[in-house]
């Protein structure tokens, strides 16, 4: 170009080397595709000048395969693209996305082959990939994490996720919870948090928000695991992401309409970094880029309902943290980030995951994994040595050796052993979780000062009714207590002004103690925070759902060593006037009133009371057959129903199916003499019978089998049918001479068959179904019949009715809604003789069956000397089909109702009929 004239000049070889351009101001824009560089100034002459960095390719290897076709560029055959540096870029185009900023991880400065260009001799200009403020803040935050400290309750301990889903309630209220899958029906999740962030980052969909939850309960590690996602990404390991923030919840509760987007990456009560406009606007601009950690999220009132909750646009304004949240749940607001929630599956929670994208659960650690946390402890403690007798201690405890499957608690257990062992006397453990605290505090609140502990239990009951954990230094009734709470481990410094109870189990125990020795309470009001039988006016909200058996606990335990080691004398005298309350509560409940959830509960309190007319009365009330179908069974929860169940005195038969109930445990159930008979799932209690034989408990194994039963037995789904299929194959190959004494009690005591899998899997798994019937030689009831439909079809019937010879005592037969047509009927007809002498009841209602099928069934019908009732309404035949069947129905004296009614009859003709025999039924 000449400068004086202003007019473009024909190229030379120094015009394509460099761009000669007067003295001033000079922009540059780095937001372009690689290569590009918008050159704009005063004095120029031009608007805009691109100029390209190395060869030039074709415009179409600029875009991004990803984006749009570009209507300003059309194709042809000899022409693909324009080669013209003047070529407009896409950040030009209308209509277009802002072009996304690379990876900056694992990258080479330079890619392209060397041009005359960067042959000069003089030096070449490197333009920053960011701006200088986004760079120093990401390497400030990368700091941060860092330096953030190991985890306060010990060390971590390599765990595999669980892919969980929610469904709806049991109850009649449409509110969804946590699934409990069987126990070899789960789906672990292999390599960790940040290795499930890059799994389910590879099938997320441009520019759309990824909604990730990891739930579990109090003290499974979830805020360690999620701080581990910060550090993790500080060291370089998770390069999908540029910025990774890690938001504890408890910071960010505060009322009012005053916060912005940066509030809610970096809270100002919690160190926070420089966050200026420039780099707002680029989080903003690349939001894909952006991995949100919330932690604790069951902290923040305002989680409930934000799919609903208003929202809007990103704006200057400030506005409400319920309105931040609903913009990024509905994905309005940095639409297009990873957002990574942890929380305990409680309360309305899952109202606002039903449309996570994918939600894990943090599973209790195994025998061995408690085992590696407690060597672990002792190494990091400077006590090696001390690991064998400290095991030795859990182990003499049946009851906490349960419980070591939380990492809290197992923490609790490792403080208390060491303390333990380190006094050098004869050490035993407590056998309660209540004893197990007080051994932890009770040192603590001999050294406090005045009133102390009292203090710190009364605030952590006010702060639990308000559904919160977390308190400011001004709370504290004085220095001296805060001072003292820290020193001592019970509080943590989580911000400058901010503290948290060392975990929620010790909030709850806190809680308790304030519960049993104030006398601000009246007395008829205690059973009420035992949450055994809540009132429907004004219910008592459970959140400190560790406070019953803490309770329980501390009011019924000797005062010497429980309470009174605690408090003053004066104070735990007041336990004496409760604990009479509670026993007479206690002696007035009926078990057989409570739903599994509440009888657990129940017992876990009388447990905790270790009061041997309590237990034993307990243990007495509970009913011949407990049904825990849907509720989850812990370890805890096993040990204590099977100590309750010897106690009892009497037979029990357990329904245990959708408990999640570990193998090992339901065979600790099983052996028990009093149960007689069980159901669980088909395959955890395959997978026992697999590790029974295995280990050669061969006692065991004959009691596994013969007291185990599935009648009745509903498939509803591929997978129950594939188990039944599975149970037939394991009988065939341990009993290959087919002799029926040495079949499965299972297999050969099922009396009742459903099959409801509706209209689409119906037909796919009834095959598998069918081939596996005639093992069931003492079946009875056999309904097709669905809600929604099977819709087996005439070759379902065609299969069905080849298993006829072999089941012999079948007395109902319901194929009613499954599509059968006449050359479905006349095969059911063919085959009906065989079931002659024991069939009771045919249902065929609502299928196809038109004038052919109707003569066919009338054909057979003098033949079925057993039959009672039958049923052929809503089908297709006519007048003549009809006439057929009445006709029939007169030389079958046994014969009691034959339903016929069918809208193409006419009215008329059914009422003749019905006069013929009065048996007809029009209903």
């Amino acid at each position: 170009m000449d400068s004086k004239h202003r007019k473009l000049v024909p190229p030379s070889r120094t015009s394509l080397n460099y761009l000669d351009l007067p003295a001033g101001h000079i922009q540059i824009f780095t937001t372009l595709p690689q290569g590009l560089w918008q050159i704009s100034g005063v004095g120029t002459g031009l608007s805009s000048v691109l100029v390209y960095h190395g060869e030039m390719p074709q415009v179409n290897q600029l875009l991004s395969s990803s984006s749009p076709t570009v209507p300003s560029l059309p194709e042809s055959p000899d022409r693909p693209g324009s080669t013209s540096p003047f070529a407009p870029s896409t950040a030009d185009l209308p209509g277009m996305p802002e072009p996304a900023l690379t990876s900056r991880v694992n990258e080479t400065e330079d890619t392209t082959p060397p041009s005359p260009c960067q042959e000069d001799p003089e030096p070449s200009i490197k333009l920053p990939k960011w701006p200088e403020s986004v760079e120093r803040f990401q390497h400030s935050l990368q700091d941060k994490y860092q330096a953030l400290p190991g985890s306060p309750s010990g060390p971590l301990v390599a765990m595999e996720l669980v892919r969980a889903r929610l469904e709806r309630g049991s109850n009649k209220s449409q509110e969804r919870e946590l699934a409990t899958p069987d126990w070899t029906e789960r789906q672990l999740a292999h390599g960790g948090l940040a290795e499930v962030l890059r799994v389910v980052g590879d099938s997320r969909r441009s520019r759309e928000t990824q909604v990730v939850a990891v739930l579990g309960k109090a003290g499974q590690g979830k805020s360690h695991w999620a701080r581990t996602v910060s550090h993790i990404w500080a060291q370089g390991q998770l390069p999908q992401y540029d910025f990774v923030f890690y938001v504890p919840c408890q910071c960010l509760d505060r009322p009012g309409d005053t916060y912005h987007l940066r509030d809610l990456l970096c809270p100002p009560n919690l160190q926070p970094l420089a966050m200026d406009d420039e780099v707002i606007d680029h989080i903003v601009r690349q939001p894909d880029r952006v991995l949100l950690i919330l932690d604790a999220f069951e902290e923040l009132e305002a989680q409930d309902s934000l799919l609903h909750g208003p929202c809007g646009p990103l704006s200057p304004e400030p506005c409400s943290l319920r309105g931040l949240l609903a913009g990024l749940f509905q994905r309005k607001l940095l639409r297009g980030c990873t957002l990574l929630l942890t929380a305990r599956p409680r309360g309305r929670l899952a109202q606002s995951l039903s449309k996570a994208d994918a939600i894990f659960e943090v599973p209790s650690f195994s025998t061995k994994q408690a085992q590696i946390y407690m060597r672990h402890y002792f190494e990091n403690s400077g006590t090696a040595g001390s690991h064998d007798k400290a095991l030795g201690l859990l182990e003499g405890q049946p009851f906490l050796l349960t419980h070591s499957h939380s990492p809290v608690l197992c923490s609790a257990v490792c403080q208390l052993s060491k303390a333990l062992l380190d006094q050098g006397a004869e050490a035993q453990l407590p056998c309660t979780l209540t004893g197990l605290y007080v051994g932890l505090l009770g040192p603590a609140a001999q050294n406090s000062p005045p009133g102390a502990l009292v203090e710190l239990a009364k605030l952590a009951w006010e702060l639990g009714r308000r559904h919160q954990s977390t308190l400011q230094e001004t709370q504290f009734p004085s220095v001296e207590v805060k001072t003292w709470a820290v020193a001592q481990g019970l509080m943590q410094q989580t911000t400058e002004a901010q503290l948290a109870f060392s975990s929620f189990l010790l909030q709850c125990f806190l809680g308790a103690v304030w519960l049993a020795q104030c006398n601000e309470m009246k007395d008829k009001e205690l059973p009420q925070y035992l949450a055994l039988t809540p009132r429907k006016k004004r219910p008592y909200d459970n959140w400190l759902e560790g406070v019953p058996r803490f309770l329980a606990g501390l009011v019924f335990q000797p005062r010497a060593h429980c309470l009174g080691a605690l408090v003053e004398p004066a104070m735990a005298a007041v336990a004496d006037r409760k604990r009479k309350v509670l026993t007479r509560y206690l002696k007035r409940l009926k078990l057989g009133t409570l739903r599994a959830g509440r009888l657990l509960e129940l017992l876990h309190c009388a447990h905790e009371t270790q009061e041997p007319g309590i237990w034993k009365h307990v243990s007495h009330q509970l009913p011949g057959h407990l049904s825990f179908l849907g509720t989850r069974l812990t370890a805890p929860d096993v040990y204590v129903l099977g100590r309750a169940l010897e106690t009892a005195s009497q037979d029990f038969s357990l329904d245990l199916r959708q408990t999640g109930i570990e193998p090992s445990r339901l065979g600790d159930l099983v052996g028990l003499s009093c149960v007689t008979s069980f159901r669980a799932s088909l395959s955890d209690t395959m997978a026992l019978w697999e590790s029974l034989q295995h280990q050669g408990e061969t006692q065991l194994l004959q009691a596994a089998e013969e007291k185990f039963t599935i009648e009745p037995f509903k498939a509803k789904s591929p997978k129950d049918v594939e188990d039944l299929d599975s149970l037939v194959q394991t009988q065939r190959l341990r009993n290959p001479s087919a002799d029926a004494a040495k079949d499965l009690p299972a297999i050969r005591d099922l009396k009742k068959l459903e099959f409801a899998l509706g209209p689409v899997l119906g037909p796919q798994a009834f095959p598998t179904l069918a081939k596996i019937l005639p093992a069931f030689s003492s079946l009875q009831h056999l309904d097709l019949d669905s809600l929604s439909e099977n819709k087996i079809g005439d070759k379902g019937v065609s299969k069905l009715s080849a298993t006829f010879p072999q089941l012999k005592a079948l007395e109902t037969l319901n194929l009613s809604q499954n599509s059968i047509t006449d050359v479905g009927a006349c095969k059911l007809a063919e085959a009906l003789p065989a079931l002659a002498k024991s069939l009771l009841r045919l249902s065929l209602y609502n299928n196809c069956i038109c004038d052919e099928g109707a003569k066919s069934l009338a054909r057979v019908l003098p033949d079925m000397v057993s039959l009672r009732v039958m049923d052929v309404q809503f089908n297709k035949f006519t007048a003549v089909g009809a006439q057929q069947l009445t006709s029939s129905l007169q030389k079958c004296p046994q014969v009691e109702t034959l339903a016929m009614w069918t809208p193409t009859i006419p009215f008329g003709v059914q009422e003749h009929l019905q006069q013929l025999d009065a048996r007809i039924s029009l209903r």
